[in-house]
């Protein structure tokens, strides 16, 4: 079943909510699904819901995050020393310590917003035991932008929205880079 077909029975589903988490929380670990393929469609169809949708997205996100890091966490000293022989160097791994102390909650963040995987941060998040409350504000702070905006896009734009994003997705995405790059710049240079 294709991701179009799985959107068009959650959208009379009254395990809609649920099923988004769970697709979300999917998404956030092990399946890179364009999750705005199923979203979008589920929004413009169940408007009565669209915060909700927004919502359960966000919440499965959270969940399938914490997982990872849970894994990066916990399986990092279990295979440390295999990891150090063959991967990397222990003068190298201190040097991303240190990036992921310095930079770690806007490489978080931004995996939040953009395509780029956020199993990514959130296994680096927990290989290196970055705080686990500022993970969970930043991969949060991420999502809610990106799901919320989507509603917020659905909301003005109906059954445009697609149509919009199809048309703007590299776009939106480069802005975003830049956006981002700015915040960074910003605090590495001003700080």
């Amino acid at each position: 079943m294709g991701i179009k077909q799985a959107a068009k029975r959650m959208i009379e589903s009254k395990q809609m909510l649920p099923s988004i988490g769970f697709v979300s929380f999917l998404e956030s670990t092990v399946v890179p699904i364009p999750l705005e393929t199923i979203l979008v469609p589920l929004m413009q169809a169940r408007r009565e819901k669209l915060w909700w949708i927004a919502a359960s997205a966000t919440l499965g996100c959270l969940v399938g995050a914490l997982l990872f890091y849970a894994v990066g966490y916990f399986l990092f000293d279990t295979f440390k020393p295999q990891i150090m022989q063959y991967l990397t160097t222990p003068e190298q791994f201190t040097s991303f310590e240190n990036q992921m102390k310095r930079d770690g909650f806007l490489f978080i963040f931004s995996t939040g917003v953009t395509p780029v995987p956020l199993q990514v941060a959130t296994l680096a998040a927990g290989v290196t035991s970055y705080p686990i409350w500022l993970f969970l504000v930043a991969t949060a702070l991420g999502r809610i932008i990106r799901y919320f905006g989507l509603a917020v896009l659905v909301l003005y734009f109906g059954n445009e929205t697609e149509k919009l994003i199809r048309q703007y997705k590299w776009q939106a995405m480069l802005a975003a880079a830049a956006v981002i790059l700015v915040i960074w710049l910003g605090i590495n240079y001003l700080a």
